[in-house]
């Protein structure tokens, strides 16, 4: 890199390569943003055209849009990323809803739709039940604006939070640059930012208000404050998703130990206090879309959805964790969370490589909630359907566990290093450039797809695939290499061009043992 770019990016202020890993990332993630239209797309788009929570227009559309007599179609599941993502789509309606109005009138005469050469028969028959409702280019507009300006600038935001967090623990800018940008491109934090993803997006709130509790930085912010910021990241992990009770409870657990727990029972009711207050905007924003939709505050969605497969387990599909479930939601070859990503099996070392660099308490929070993830999704029953869409249930922990994770990487010889993170960035950047890993050898399939078949990106794919741009492509594919080289030239400017700081060292009292522990 020092030889490219100078002056070298840790030579800059933390502040100032915040920013610019901030934007690369935006830009990278947003480059491979993919046009799936998932159940939230939905009612992101009720909420921005009409401040409603009823789908209704969108009916039959999705296996998981359905109908309560009384109140309309809803969708299956929280609302939190509908509601984020509903901002950017809301905003861009004056444009957007010119361009659509224009496209329907210009093809108010045609009584076919073109051909859409998906190798899924699913994906052929929604497009053209789109086409014929006028929604194809309402939907593929949405998922680009809603990934964009929603779902990939808060998965940046998270990259540079696990900046800070690591030049704390390493004590090195260098270090911490690197191990940042392999959690965004060597993890499956690039592909499931492909679209508006409720699982990643809840890891990420949840991981910077364990950031808030913890505060590594000894930031100068009253305790009350982070312990609010907690709570309210909590909260908002419950408006994502019913599997971010993990993370509620979790953080609630971590603050009350962090402040002292019975040593110090006053300090530790009234910061608990606080967290609890922070919760309450986001869980009473669940109850009351709870409410409006289903006519009770407290049952979940999922409760009045007509069955689906596995959902006769338990409640609802939800049992005690199953020994099948936990093997394949760790090791199945299509969305195992060791075989989507090998890099993860350090963590399972970094107790007995820590020595200090990470505090004890913090180090046991990390493994211990993604152990209590993993067993909480190990009793989701249907779990065993996202052999169709690659990681999603476990997609939460990604940066909890790459804390540790990274810790025991260090450790290993340089050599090692760099195989094992080039390795993990081919096979997340496959992954997120074709998003296949339901056919053929699951994981290894988008791997062996790029290097027989050449790079791609889901949105040239897609649009590849599509009859009326036939005249435009070649061969059936559209090529991202000018997508590619025009991105690159702007990674470039980011990181080459701009006035250099001195670098702001980390307190000799701040910094983590781990700079003085032996290096290969």
């Amino acid at each position: 890199m020092d030889t490219f770019l100078h002056p070298a990016p840790w030579s800059y202020s933390p502040r100032n390569i915040a920013v610019r890993l901030f934007v690369t990332c935006w830009l990278v993630y947003s480059i491979h943003v993919a046009t799936n239209t998932v159940r939230e797309i939905y009612l992101a788009l009720a909420i921005g055209d009409h401040l409603s929570f009823r789908v209704d227009e969108y009916a039959n559309m999705h296996p998981d849009l359905f109908d309560k007599p009384g109140y309309g179609w809803h969708i299956g599941a929280n609302p939190g990323a509908s509601m984020l993502g509903a901002i950017p789509y809301a905003a861009s309606r004056p444009l957007l809803d010119r361009v659509i109005d224009s496209v329907n009138r210009s093809r108010a005469n045609i009584k076919q739709p073109p051909a859409y050469d998906s190798p899924w028969p699913m994906a052929r028959k929604f497009f053209e039940e789109s086409w014929r409702r006028g929604y194809d280019v309402k939907f593929g507009a949405a998922a680009i604006i809603m990934q964009a300006f929603c779902m990939a600038p808060i998965s940046a935001l998270a990259v540079v939070a696990m900046f800070f967090l690591l030049r704390r623990i390493f004590g090195s800018d260098r270090i911490a640059v690197w191990m940042a940008l392999l959690y965004a491109f060597g993890t499956p934090a690039f592909f499931r930012t492909g679209y508006l993803n409720h699982n990643l997006m809840l890891g990420n709130f949840a991981f910077l208000g364990f950031l808030a509790l913890w505060n590594p930085g000894q930031s100068t912010r009253p305790d009350w404050q982070r312990y609010f910021l907690g709570g309210v990241t909590g909260g908002a992990a419950l408006l994502f998703d019913y599997s971010g009770v993990v993370f509620l409870l979790g953080l609630f657990a971590y603050g009350i130990a962090k402040a002292g727990g019975f040593t110090a029972p006053g300090q530790t009711i009234r910061l608990s206090a606080e967290y609890v207050a922070g919760t309450l905007g986001p869980v009473l924003l669940l109850w009351f879309y709870q409410w409006a939709s289903f006519g009770n505050p407290f049952l979940p969605g999922q409760h009045w959805m007509p069955p689906v497969e596995w959902i006769e387990n338990g409640y609802q599909g939800f049992t005690l964790p199953q020994l099948e479930l936990l093997t394949k939601l760790l090791f199945d070859y299509r969305y195992g969370l060791f075989t989507t990503c090998p890099l993860f099996l350090l963590a399972l070392f970094a107790p007995r490589w820590n020595r200090r660099a990470i505090p004890g308490l913090e180090l046991a929070f990390l493994l211990g909630l993604s152990l209590a993830l993993i067993l909480f999704c190990g009793g989701i029953s249907y779990t065993r359907l996202q052999y169709n869409s690659g990681l999603r249930y476990l997609a939460p922990l990604l940066p909890f566990l790459f804390v540790p994770a990274a810790l025991g990487l260090h450790r290993l010889p340089r050599r090692v290093q760099y195989f094992i993170a080039t390795a993990a960035v081919v096979q997340a950047w496959c992954m997120a450039m074709y998003r296949d890993v339901e056919r053929g050898f699951g994981l290894l399939e988008p791997v062996l797809h790029v290097f027989t078949g050449g790079f791609q990106l889901p949105v040239l794919t897609v649009v590849s695939r599509m009859g009326q741009f036939a005249e435009y492509t070649r061969n059936g594919a559209v090529s991202p290499l000018p997508v590619f080289v025009l991105t690159s030239a702007l990674i470039y400017g980011i990181w080459a061009f701009g006035r250099a700081a001195t670098r702001e060292k980390p307190e000799p009292e701040k910094a983590r043992a781990f700079a003085s522990l032996p290096k290969p």
